[in-house]
């Protein structure tokens, strides 16, 4: 038998993170960073002190590319992407104004698409990876969530046709997390935050599988990765 040949992980250089100053991204900046990688910070707020950041409002497309490329001079060349970044609005389809609505789906969706674009070329100097970031509401609708179901089910599909376009180019990956325990549920109704019994993750778990799909050895790739806590009740 042939003995195969050992695996190689890829290596952390310079990680861009959307939102990256709270919550998830603040979780997978500090993942990054212990892994051995240089994290890099795209959000409207800054980071902890002595990340590379810059200040962007991901609803604007344009402005998150420009974004890209000011952080790129800063902090160097990208070898992998995380979307963190990601907002919300709850409530019944009629009772949310149009601009608010569209907000969200600017925000998770084409902010995503547009920071990945401005990522590319960068990551297919190195075969790196992106991972983005869905939701448990990527795979099934809930009430008083449109828009931001809609937004994370387009992110699955844009996630699956960008693996299938860029495939032995760059890596991608889906991340499906349950719910954590962040301030992401701050400043809602109290309808519309988990319950006092609710089973929330800790955001540093899901952060450690994102530096697994990051560091998967070239030619492997996890294509869709959930992680959340053992009592999540919104999956499966």
């Amino acid at each position: 038998m042939t003995a195969l040949p050992p695996l190689t992980p890829r290596p952390l250089g310079t990680v861009v993170v959307t939102g990256g100053a709270s919550g998830l991204g603040a979780a997978v900046v500090d993942a990054v960073e212990a892994a051995g990688g240089k994290p890099a910070v795209l959000d409207r707020v800054p980071p902890r002190e002595g990340v590379p950041y810059v200040e962007v409002d991901l609803s604007d497309s344009a402005a998150a590319a420009a974004a890209v490329e000011q952080l790129v001079l800063t902090a160097g060349e990208p070898t992998g992407v995380v979307t963190a970044a990601g907002t919300d609005a709850c409530g019944p389809l009629t009772e949310i104004d149009t601009e608010t609505w569209e907000r969200v789906v600017r925000v998770n969706l084409f902010g995503t698409a547009a920071v990945v674009r401005a990522t590319l070329p960068y990551l297919e100097k190195v075969r790196g990876t992106v991972v983005t970031v869905g939701s448990t509401l990527s795979l099934r609708g809930m009430g008083d969530a449109t828009a931001y179901a809609a937004s994370k089910f387009g992110v699955r599909g844009f996630s699956q046709a960008l693996a299938a376009e860029y495939a032995g180019r760059v890596g991608v990956t889906l991340l499906v997390p349950g719910g954590m325990r962040t301030a992401f549920f701050d400043g809602r109704a109290e309808q519309y935050k988990p319950g006092p019994d609710a089973d929330l993750n800790d955001p540093r778990a899901t952060a450690a599988a994102v530096v697994t799909a990051l560091t998967q050895p070239v030619g492997s790739e996890i294509r869709e990765l959930l992680v959340m806590a053992s009592g999540e009740s919104s999956w499966p």
